[in-house]
């Protein structure tokens, strides 16, 4: 079970919302180096930021990047990938311009697609059960 401190109230709900979502470069082109990666996770915050949403977890490697975010329901996750990949592709390649040299044609950073998983509470089975379980009225 979610602990307290996961839980977050909005106005009109208490939700425990987490994804992990992972971004890969366009091409698996391996780019990142450790300074592309640090400021990449300080724009991620920022967008995150913006959408009230909470980046619990950035790591990534040369060719792709992990993030794990805690969200509202009121947040479309597609909507903030879309905002996460535009505004980090546009800055890390006015920032670093031999990022663009590898994209001079696409002028893109990241691939088209992108991982996004629900991730914490109960296994599928086991919430299977327990509404399988419940008392239904006569």
């Amino acid at each position: 079970m979610a602990s307290d401190l996961d839980i977050r109230t909005g106005r009109h709900c208490v939700f425990v919302l987490h994804a992990h979502l992972v971004f890969t470069t366009k091409y698996r082109h391996r780019v990142f180096e450790d300074r592309h990666l640090t400021r990449l996770e300080e724009i991620t915050r920022a967008v995150c930021a913006d959408f009230d949403v909470e980046l619990a977890e950035f790591n990534g490697e040369s060719e792709h990047v992990h993030l794990l975010v805690n969200f509202p329901p009121k947040v479309a996750l597609a909507r903030l990938v879309n905002s996460l990949k535009g505004v980090s592709s546009r800055r890390m390649r006015q920032e670093f311009p031999e990022l663009a040299q590898h994209y001079w044609r696409a002028n893109r950073l990241w691939s088209a697609s992108y991982f996004a998983g629900s991730v914490g509470g109960a296994p599928l089975t086991m919430l299977r059960q327990y509404i399988e379980q419940q008392e239904h009225p006569a």
